[in-house]
């Protein structure tokens, strides 16, 4: 902004700020309420967050997730030598 030394942060503001405060969510559309003039919508991601979501708490519920190949193990004899440091 002309004039000034430190940077104008604005909201909605236009071009003539030298940055702007958007929330991500105006941008992609994760809820279904009002969404201000100044943000563009660039995607509509709601229905696939609420469905991973839902995905997700099934397959836990279930005990499907985690599996195996979701986790971290300790090899057996690395295990043994913390244990044996315990006592």
């Amino acid at each position: 902004m002309e004039g000034l030394e430190i940077p104008v942060i604005g909201i909605g503001a236009g071009p003539a700020t030298d940055g702007q405060v958007l929330v991500f969510h105006d941008l992609l559309g994760i809820y279904d309420g009002h969404a201000p003039r100044f943000a563009k919508r660039f995607a509509e991601v709601k229905a696939q967050m609420v469905a991973g979501v839902a995905e997700y708490a099934a397959e836990v519920r279930s005990g499907a997730f985690p599996a195996p190949e979701h986790t971290y193990s300790i090899d057996d004899e690395e295990l043994e030598r913390f244990r044996a440091n315990l006592d």
